[in-house]
C-alpha cells in the first residue's frame, strides 16, 4: 500500500512538472530558410491578463517572408516566474527563426 501511495504521489508530481511548460508554433509562409534568430520575452501581470511590453514578431523577422515563430514558458522563465510571481508578474519566450 504505502508502495503505490508513494508511486501515484511521484507521477502527480511529475505531471505537474511537465505539464508547466508549453510551445506554441507558427509558420509563416514556407517555414525558415535560414538559421537567423532573434529572441525577446514577453511580460504579463495580473497572472498573464495583462500584457506589459509589446512583442512584435513582424519587426522580429526583419521583413523576411518565410519564418517560424516559437512562444514557449521555457525553464528559464519557470525560474523568473517563481521570483516575480508573488508580484503577479509572469513572462514566457518569444522567437523568430528566419
Amino acid at each position: 500500500m504505502r508502495k503505490t501511495f508513494f508511486t501515484l504521489l511521484g507521477l502527480l508530481a511529475l505531471t505537474l512538472l511537465v505539464s508547466g511548460c508549453m510551445t506554441n508554433y507558427h509558420v509563416v509562409g514556407d517555414g525558415a530558410k535560414g538559421s537567423a534568430v532573434e529572441q525577446t520575452r514577453q511580460w504579463y501581470a495580473l497572472w498573464g491578463l495583462i500584457p506589459i511590453n509589446s512583442v512584435d514578431t513582424k519587426t522580429m523577422a526583419k521583413g523576411a517572408k518565410d519564418y517560424e515563430i516559437k512562444t514557449e514558458q521555457a525553464p528559464l522563465d519557470i525560474i523568473i516566474n517563481i521570483a516575480t510571481s508573488f508580484v503577479t508578474v509572469y513572462s514566457r519566450t518569444v522567437e523568430v527563426k528566419r
